[in-house]
Parts: C-alpha cells; sequence; structure tokens
C-alpha cells in the first residue's frame, strides 16, 4: 500500500498536461512557437489590439478637390470612423443648437439605462418655460411625455423642450450640463465645453469642432439608431393642454436636406444658428449600405450649410464602399494549461468593418484566424486571444479582435488529484 501511494505522489509532482495548438497554419513570429515564447517577460498576454477598420485609406483627404464655403468641416464614415474629408476641422466655434446632439446622448442612455420612459410625464418648469429663440412654446406647469420633447427637440430644435428634459432626468440643468461635458470627455471629444444644454448661450467657453460634432453624431447614430424615427420626420404637430384650454402646434423640421437630396437617403440629424455660431449643420444620411456624417460649422447663410454638406455627401457617396464581414470564421475551443477546465470557448465582439476609396474589389479580401496556441490559467473572460486579420492584395487592411468568452480559474491540488483518479478509473 505504502509503495502505491508513494507511486501517485509521485505522479502529482510530476504532472504536467500537454495541450495541442490551435494556431492557424501561419502565425506571425511574437505568436511563433510555444506558448511561453508569446508572452511578455512579466507573463501577460502579448499585445493583440488591432481594431475594426485599423486600416488608414491614403486618399481620404480630398480637400484639395471640394469647394466648401463654411470655414470648418468634416466628412466621416460613421460606422469605421474614417474621415474622409476636413477642412479646419479642429478649430474651436460656437455650436448653436448643434449642442442638443450631445442633450440627445443623454436622453437616450438614460432611456438604456431605464431612469426614464418614453410615456413619462415631464412638467414644465418656469425656467425652462422662459429660453428664447427655437421653441415650441411649452408653458410652466404644461405637461408633455418624453418621447413627445424628444420630437420638439429633435424636429423643432426647441430650446424649452431641452431644458424641461435636462431638468427631469438631471434634476438641473446644471448637473445635466456637467453630464454632457463628462460624456464629451468619454467621446474624445477633445475641443469641446457645454455651458448650456440647447445651445442658446453666448458664452465664449461653449464650443466644439467639427470634428467633435461628427464624433458626438456618430455616437448617437450608433448606439441610438432608433433616432432616425424622430429625425427623419418632416412635419407633425403636438398638443398643448395648459389652463387656457387645449390647442395643437405645428413642428417642421428645421433639416431642409431632407427634401434637397435625390441619389441618397438622409436620416438626420440637426441644424443649430445663432448671430455668434452662424450656420451650422449635422448631416447624416444613407446610400448602399454606407452611412455618412458631414458637419459643417459657421456657414455663411442658411442654404450654404445644406449645400456645403450636400457637397460632402456627395463626394463621399461617390468615392467609396463599405465591407462589413457577415460570415466571420467559426471560433474553435482553445485548450487551456494549468486550468479548471481543459478548455474556454472564443467570441467576437465587434463587427469588422472597411472602407474602400479606390474601387478595390471587395470580394477578394481574405481572411486569416490567428490565436495563441493556449491560454495559460487563470484566464479572465473579455481579455484578448488573438485576432481575425484581413487582407486585400497580399495587404492587411485591418483585425477584429477576438476575446475569452469566460473565466478559467486555476487549477489547484485537488484538481489534480480528481484528474489523476479519473484516469485511473477509466
Amino acid at each position: 500500500m505504502k509503495s502505491w501511494l508513494a507511486f501517485l505522489l509521485s505522479l502529482i509532482l510530476t504532472f504536467s498536461p500537454v495541450f495541442p495548438s490551435v494556431c492557424s497554419a501561419s502565425v506571425p513570429p511574437d505568436l511563433a512557437g510555444n506558448a511561453e515564447a508569446s508572452r511578455a517577460a512579466d507573463g501577460s498576454l502579448p499585445d493583440l489590439t488591432g481594431q475594426p477598420g485599423d486600416a488608414v485609406l491614403a486618399n481620404a483627404s480630398g480637400s484639395a478637390s471640394l469647394s466648401i464655403s463654411a470655414p470648418s468641416a468634416l466628412l466621416m464614415e460613421a460606422s469605421t470612423g474614417q474621415v474622409l474629408y476636413e477642412k479646419n476641422a479642429d478649430e474651436p466655434k460656437s455650436p448653436a443648437s448643434i449642442t442638443k446632439i450631445m442633450t440627445l446622448i443623454l436622453i437616450f442612455d438614460a432611456l438604456e439605462a431605464g431612469e426614464i420612459q418614453l410615456s413619462d410625464s415631464v412638467t414644465t418648469s418656469a425656467y425652462a418655460q422662459s429660453m428664447g429663440g427655437s421653441q415650441v412654446f411649452l408653458e410652466e406647469g404644461e405637461v408633455q411625455t418624453v418621447e413627445t420633447l424628444i420630437k420638439c427637440i429633435v424636429i423643432a430644435s426647441g430650446n424649452d423642450a431641452s431644458v424641461a428634459m435636462a431638468e427631469y432626468v438631471a434634476g438641473s440643468e446644471a448637473e445635466f450640463v456637467r453630464r454632457m461635458n463628462e460624456r464629451a470627455a468619454g467621446l474624445g471629444m477633445e475641443n469641446t465645453h457645454f455651458e448650456d444644454c440647447c445651445g442658446l448661450t453666448d458664452s465664449p467657453t461653449h464650443v466644439t469642432t467639427a470634428r467633435d460634432i461628427a464624433l458626438m453624431s456618430r455616437e448617437l447614430i450608433n448606439r441610438y439608431p432608433q433616432i432616425h424615427t424622430y429625425s427623419t420626420i418632416w412635419m407633425d404637430t403636438i398638443t398643448h393642454v395648459t389652463r387656457q384650454g387645449s390647442k395643437e402646434f405645428g413642428l417642421s423640421n428645421t433639416n431642409k436636406l431632407l427634401k434637397m437630396a435625390t441619389n441618397f437617403t438622409v436620416t438626420g440629424l440637426k441644424t443649430g444658428s445663432t448671430s455668434l455660431a452662424k450656420y451650422c449643420f449635422s448631416g447624416t444620411a444613407e446610400k448602399d449600405g454606407v452611412c455618412l456624417i458631414a458637419a459643417v460649422m459657421a456657414a455663411p447663410d442658411y442654404k450654404s450649410r445644406f449645400s456645403d454638406a450636400l457637397t460632402l455627401l456627395n463626394y463621399g457617396f461617390g468615392m467609396c464602399r463599405l465591407y462589413q464581414d457577415t460570415e466571420r470564421l467559426p471560433l474553435p475551443e482553445m485548450a487551456v494549461k494549468n486550468g479548471k477546465e481543459e478548455t474556454v470557448p472564443l467570441s467576437y465582439q465587434e463587427t469588422f468593418s472597411w472602407l474602400s476609396m479606390n474601387g478595390e474589389d471587395l470580394s477578394a479580401i481574405q481572411k486569416e484566424l490567428i490565436l495563441q496556441e493556449y491560454a495559460e490559467a487563470p484566464v479572465t473572460a473579455g481579455s484578448q486571444a488573438g485576432w481575425l486579420a484581413y487582407s486585400l492584395n497580399g495587404e492587411e487592411i485591418g483585425r477584429l479582435p477576438v476575446y475569452f468568452a469566460r473565466d478559467v480559474e486555476k487549477a489547484g491540488f485537488a484538481d489534480y488529484w480528481k484528474g489523476l483518479l479519473t484516469v485511473f478509473l477509466i
């Protein structure tokens, strides 16, 4: 008996499982060989931070070929974030009612979090009623639903509706504006600072840029595509119910590009104008699966902001096509060394998009799955295990990260003992 126990103990002390490789046939030098060669000196995994749409297009500026009257403008493809054209895109300027794009982001954030509902009743304060400029003439004490106020903001650019919603979401406009600036910082809007929630202010510190407008527009339409339900409405009505009775009030969309474009579909988004800001516009449009954002600031007159946007959008749709991978390569389970489980599932968390600007044959894009040979326990869900690489004509155009789908704990003595007993019992 003693000799049998000694034999088992020696097996436990020397136990070291060997796992098969799950790498693709072609592995770059930093992932070649055994797993130890793929790890940094501190034991961490190598940097596998390839992101969707990483490729930069050489001819994406196009600045010299376009005639834009506005002093500041930018054209962006929404899914990739690729900038197709820019003109003084980082010059801070007053945005006027373009401010309301961030206001809408925070409203939809609150809806997504379940903090408010579209059917909630919102009571107009005296302060909200006092807003001048573009408004829908809410009266103090007037009650409207969240959805109605969203319509008032998107379609008619109602300053009073914006303040009413800011107070409802955050308790006060001041707190709401603090959250706006916090959210802007999180989006990388480096040259933006908000002083109010509607853009009515003439404060010289209430500023943004064409690039930052595109960034927040992209966040709104990508994260909350339901915004298009409201931003494509040409005309609508709301009902004012006050002490004086009930009356209908017409809403007319300030985005006249909705009726100007003929060769693509306009989906939004927001206009803005004051004497300080002049005429601003963030226009969104779609064609053949491509979604573009045209940001125009300080245009000299009412019409030129739309004609500039039309020029930008026609340019973009004429040049680019979008590749989106809807049939990603299937993922195997990866072997785990020294873990409580022998394998761990893998997952994708994004969709790969790439913007073609030179008429490339998108059907010629090739895909290659590049993974570590195995995972070393403990494994953390959401950490990167490799990537799906995309190439065209022998050149890599981007990467889609591959992640571990769940945690795997490191095996202990009892786990090895259980494994050995299982082997002997079998």
